[in-house]
């Protein structure tokens, strides 16, 4: 008998090195790649599905102006990158309750989010999430 073993994808790396790149991809979001590499852009599409409860402690420790790009980045990639789509699971959800947490959640932020996205979800979750 011959052993099957299970494939398992490598592990998609959500750390402070991810949100430094995300963060930098906020240079970059007239370029239709974001100016992400290739392996950014197909490996990490799955961060975007994972729960917030992953994605909080992460950005409870990044400063508010970091938390901005990344939220105006992981928007625009939502929309543009094949994979990426995330609907009421997207990590933007998260960085904005993280904002509005702190009291740090620029006014004009929800327009840009909104000009920049057809995701119904974005940027204040589900009404169900918030009953």
């Amino acid at each position: 008998m011959v052993d099957v073993g299970v494939w398992q994808p490598d592990a998609v790396p959500l750390n402070a090195a991810t949100l430094v790149r995300l963060s930098e991809a906020a240079d970059s979001l007239e370029k239709p790649d974001l100016g992400l590499t290739a392996d950014e852009r197909a490996g990490w599409g799955p961060l975007m599905k994972m729960p917030a409860d992953v994605w909080s402690p992460l950005i409870a420790a990044e400063p508010d102006e970091h938390l901005v790009r990344i939220a105006k980045s992981l928007t625009v990639a939502e929309m543009r990158l094949p994979g990426w789509e995330a609907g009421a699971r997207s990590p933007v959800i998260a960085i904005v309750r993280e904002l509005r947490r702190r009291g740090s959640y620029p006014k004009e932020l929800t327009a840009w989010i909104k000009a920049h996205t057809t995701n119904r979800f974005l940027p204040y979750g589900s009404l169900a999430d918030r009953l």
